[in-house]
């Protein structure tokens, strides 16, 4: 296990009594494992997890059958039932493996707490996508945490948890697609920085379909952001006589000729190459051609 996993927040170990070290007294109370009926256990609803690979869990199932439950699930009393705090992926295996019952740590922890000894528990495990962290990160926040204590009780970035957090700004579609794995973090942030729907659509497809590393995605996010430059106003249409004379007269001099103005007033511009050419269009215009 890497340090940084080691030093996760305060540790599943700081939040369930047993793993903690002996100079840190519990801040819960705990049991030893006992074994508990499966039917009397309940998922936990603040389980940061929704997704659970089938295929695992039959692995993990046909294990539990031949060698049983290794590992105890942690639960606290709610009524005469109980909640799973960490293990779901074990409880639901065992039920698939037609367990009557599984060792269970049980103890006792407030709302906030459970959510942050399941959500390190997933982060340890790396069990976690990005869109469930995210979630696991708000639900956190709002509990009354800053994204600088979730992120310390997670050993990760303010930063990396604001960013997590923003890719909820995706519409569902979208987080679906970083649930999957057809979208990285650095994609779904490229498409973030597209507010038109219908310019992030179109480079949504193109990441998918084209396989667009991060860096591509983000020089096309840039690009389509980009404001349109205003268009030049149109010219009103010329007037076809005006249009006429400045035919005839570009014929007659042999030069470019432009009439600027209207009718009541304006100017005639008559372009010259030279002191010859001159002459020869002043002698045109004064008859002595």
């Amino acid at each position: 296990m890497s340090n940084q996993h080691k030093a996760l927040g305060r540790g599943i170990g700081a939040l369930i009594p047993g793993a903690a070290p002996a100079s840190s007294p519990p801040p819960v109370a705990a049991t030893g494992p006992t074994s508990i009926p499966l039917d009397s256990i309940e998922p936990n609803p603040d389980q940061p997890r929704r997704n659970f690979d089938p295929e695992h869990l039959e692995r993990m199932a046909q294990s539990m059958a031949r060698h049983g439950v290794l590992q105890p699930v942690v639960v606290s009393r709610a009524g005469h039932r109980y909640q799973l705090i960490c293990g779901e992926q074990r409880w639901r295996a065992a039920r698939l493996a037609k367990l009557a019952s599984i060792p269970a740590v049980v103890t006792d922890v407030d709302d906030r707490d459970r959510l942050e000894i399941a959500l390190i528990e997933n982060v340890q495990r790396a069990d976690l996508n990005p869109i469930e962290l995210a979630h696991a990160f708000k639900a956190l926040c709002a509990s009354g945490a800053t994204q600088e204590a979730v992120g310390e009780r997670v050993s990760l970035d303010r930063s990396t948890v604001a960013n997590h957090l923003r890719l909820l700004e995706l519409p569902r579609e979208y987080q679906g697609d970083v649930e999957a794995g057809r979208l990285s973090i650095g994609h779904a942030k490229a498409l973030l920085s597209v507010a038109n729907p219908e310019r992030r659509r179109h480079l949504r497809d193109r990441i998918v379909d084209e396989g667009l590393s991060v860096r591509v995605s983000e020089g096309l996010a840039r690009d389509v952001s980009k404001p349109k430059r205003p268009r030049a106003p149109r010219r009103p249409a010329a007037d076809p006589n005006r249009q006429m004379l400045v035919d005839s007269l570009r014929r007659r001099l042999q030069t470019s000729v432009r009439i600027n103005g209207d009718d009541a007033r304006g100017r005639i511009e008559i372009e010259y190459f030279g002191a010859e050419d001159l002459g020869r269009i002043a002698g045109l215009l004064l008859g002595d051609a």
